[in-house]
């Protein structure tokens, strides 16, 4: 059954694109049945029906909100790069590298100070 598809007229090309896609709808269709079909077999097996099963279904957790950022004034920095001063630091949080590598050079961290 196969076809050249480099021969076939556009026209053709698309009545075979539709018979696929209709093709395809019934194949899922007769899945979804025997699915349903198995699934019911098997919640019998436990005396269930599948209603009874979906009643029991845990409900959808509720979505979470999400937090809204601190809207407090932000930090003045409080220390400035010797060398840069265009990088600063507000003295929280993690230090940053060019501050941690000024104190291991032996500078007071009170220099840096703004």
């Amino acid at each position: 059954m196969e076809k050249d598809l480099k021969s076939m007229s556009r026209k053709d090309l698309e009545k075979l694109l539709s018979d696929v896609k209709k093709a395809l709808q019934a194949a899922q269709s007769r899945e979804r049945r025997a699915a349903r079909k198995a699934a019911q077999k098997a919640a019998a097996e436990y005396g269930f029906s599948l209603n009874d099963l979906a009643e029991e279904a845990p409900a959808p957790k509720k979505a979470k909100k999400p937090r809204k950022a601190a809207t407090g004034p932000k930090s003045k920095p409080q220390f400035a790069n010797p060398e840069n001063p265009s990088q600063t630091w507000t003295g929280k949080g993690r230090q940053p590298n060019w501050f941690r590598a000024q104190v291991e050079k032996g500078s007071d961290p009170e220099t840096m100070r703004l």
